[in-house]
């Protein structure tokens, strides 16, 4: 008996020194290009060309400044955060709002309209980019703010009420009826009673909207043609045209489009962890 007990205990131990091998590896592949574009940013693009795995040497910190007012950076990074922002609250507003009034109040248009949103799931961006540039032509709302955020909100709408409907549902109905015979509206009850409790799935859907609009390209190339409304990703392009051989500055600028992301991750990364799992399980 004791012997059986030693070898499952031994076997155990071989897994778990086998698993950590396994995620060491997977974890040194997943920060190592991280890194390496980093370090690489730190070069000149003679150094680089003569060693583009060593460490910088010296380190050359001008690449960042340079790279910045090259690309205009100061213009486009504000655009970018106002972009991801603005979009990300209007989404997650929207999405619950719809997604409240589509699980808990009925209506014989429900299930229409609730199938009019998550048939935008189905749509791809390139489906529709020639529409949307027509639409947004035709309404006079090319090159403006305006004409970019409308897009982008309503692009991510459809996840939005699709999580935020599949999660709703779950909540007891309740909650609402005793709100409801205690005198409470529906305005009410949504930002005291579901915008808590939803909380896990919006974090879900924050992340989707925050990444996806930081990094949009193809949308806001088209829809804008003037620098002072493009964003970051726009920018960023320019250092692969005539600048594609200055290397250093090449990944000075993509260190800098991808720093956002990592302090977003770093700031949140507890409750990305928490949202994500209890958006799995609910959706």
């Amino acid at each position: 008996m004791g012997r059986e007990i030693r070898h499952k205990g031994g076997a155990a131990l071989v897994y778990r020194f086998i698993m950590y091998i396994v995620f060491g590896i997977i974890t040194f592949l997943t920060i190592y290009p991280l890194l390496w574009l980093v370090l690489s940013s730190l070069k000149t693009t003679q150094a680089f060309q003569m060693d583009r795995l060593g460490l910088p040497n010296p380190i050359f910190l001008k690449n960042y400044p340079l790279a910045w007012k090259i690309g205009h950076f100061d213009i486009l990074f504000s655009n970018s955060v106002f972009y991801t922002i603005t979009t990300t609250i209007a989404v997650l507003v929207f999405s619950f709002a719809a997604s409240f009034a589509f699980a808990k109040i009925p209506s014989r248009f429900t299930g229409f309209l609730h199938g009019s949103f998550i048939i935008g799931i189905l749509l791809t961006l390139q489906s529709i980019m020639v529409p949307l540039f027509l639409m947004t032509n035709a309404v006079g709302l090319y090159n403006t703010r305006l004409g970019i955020l409308i897009p982008y909100i309503g692009i991510g709408l459809p996840m939005g009420i699709y999580l935020g409907t599949e999660y709703i549902k779950s909540i007891p109905d309740a909650l609402i009826e005793s709100a409801r015979i205690e005198g409470a509206g529906y305005l009410r009850i949504f930002f005291s009673i579901i915008a808590p409790m939803t909380k896990p799935v919006a974090m879900t859907l924050a992340i989707i909207s925050f990444t996806g609009i930081w990094n949009e390209f193809m949308l806001i190339n088209i829809l804008a043609s003037k620098e002072a409304i493009k964003s970051l990703p726009v920018g960023i392009l320019k250092f692969s045209g005539a600048l594609a051989t200055d290397y250093g500055k090449q990944f000075a600028a993509l260190s800098i489009g991808m720093a956002p992301m990592l302090a977003f991750y770093a700031l949140f990364h507890k409750q990305i962890t928490q949202g994500v799992s209890a958006g799995a399980v609910k959706g």
